[in-house]
């Protein structure tokens, strides 16, 4: 049996520095909605990490920390083990402030200015917000369509390919079929490959036996990286920190480099560690419960979407609390929904456009 966790008690994080409830207003232009935005949740952390971040507190001492050492390390082997059956090589480690920080990074490594850079589309606006504004061309490609992959990948100035795995915002699971397909082209077209698996640990069981497999899985002789953190799955990316692993050595050699010299990151947050520690030790039986509530409430969104507005004939995503809605069969305009939401039912939710899809909105459900 495993512990019993509460999610039920409302955490007021108002009035706390919350991007999602204090910062509403900054994309929204009002205060005071109630909103279903960014992508945290509004769970406290597990009890596991919360326990590990109070006894490093009570330590008292704050000083210049170091990531290369063996209790992180084994904590991430440990979980890649677990958690997906996957043996890694903890000398492909790197580390990073945040996911986004390290994908910039490798972009800069990896491409020049003008050079294409692939996604799936829709795309994560954080991707976007990377990718053009180094001066690099964004590619899309629909979700799912590989002959539209194919093609960009082939194109002779097309250098990555940034895999959302599984993607943001549609929730979509790469197969390992998939996965191996793709690296099989970018492989052939010399692209390297940046996975983003920040939302691996959020695979929901619905009995169609999805899994989640990591990139270094199906890596091939191409350049690589995969880049991840647990502070999406356990909630905690107010601390910061982030990880990966990158297959060449000379490139790790020369990200590390870049992080600890050129961008001044030598040191990294210690609670981040910390947290991250706890979370892969300690905390499945928190995640285990806390993806199964947020099942549930991707469940009655479907319940309600279904009984209200069958033509949509929406299901829960395979991975993630983040509803993909395609609102395109009701015929409404995206700016009108959104002052409706907004003025009249003072409730704030990302619209597609966001993500280069009109027509759709991405509803937070943790």
């Amino acid at each position: 049996m495993g512990a019993p966790y509460e999610f039920d008690t409302v955490v007021d994080r108002r009035g706390t520095w919350c991007v999602q409830w204090d910062g509403v207003a900054d994309r929204f232009g009002v205060d005071g909605l109630l909103p279903f935005t960014i992508s945290d949740m509004d769970f406290a952390t597990a009890p596991e990490v919360l326990a590990a971040l109070r006894a490093r507190l009570d330590h008292g001492v704050f000083g210049y920390t170091t990531w290369q050492q063996d209790d992180f390390r084994s904590a991430i082997a440990h979980w890649y083990a677990t958690r997906y059956g996957t043996e890694i090589d903890t000398g492909q480690l790197v580390y990073g402030p945040s996911v986004l920080s390290q994908l910039s990074q490798l972009l800069q490594m990896w491409t020049g200015e003008g050079d294409g850079v692939v996604v799936h589309t829709p795309v994560y606006d954080g991707f976007r917000k990377a990718i053009t504004g180094l001066g690099r061309e964004l590619r899309g490609v629909p979700v799912g369509d590989e002959e539209a992959l194919e093609r960009e990948l082939a194109r002779p100035d097309a250098k990555v390919l940034v895999l959302c795995s599984p993607h943001n915002p549609t929730g979509r699971v790469w197969t390992a079929d998939e996965l191996a397909r793709t690296a099989a082209l970018a492989e052939r077209y010399g692209v390297a490959v940046i996975s983003d698996e920040i939302h691996a640990d959020f695979v929901h069981d619905d009995g169609a036996g999805r899994v989640h497999v990591p990139w270094t899985r199906v890596a091939g002789e191409g350049r690589w990286a995969l880049i991840t953190s647990g502070s999406k799955a356990f909630n905690f990316p107010a601390l910061t920190g982030s990880y990966g692993f990158i297959g060449d050595p000379a490139d790790r050699t020369e990200f590390l480099r870049r992080m600890e010299t050129a961008e001044g990151l030598a040191s990294p947050a210690v609670l981040s560690l910390t947290a991250h520690i706890a979370a892969y030790r300690e905390g499945a039986a928190w995640l285990d419960a806390v993806r199964s509530y947020v099942a549930g409430n991707l469940a009655y969104v479907a319940e309600r979407l279904g009984a209200a507005f069958p033509e949509l004939g929406w299901v829960p995503p395979q991975a993630g609390y983040l509803a993909w809605i395609d609102l395109r069969p009701l015929g409404v305009e995206e700016s009108v929904l959104q002052r409706v939401l907004v003025e009249r039912e003072r409730v704030a939710i990302m619209g597609g456009s966001v993500y280069g899809a009109p027509g759709f909105v991405r509803l937070n459900v943790g």
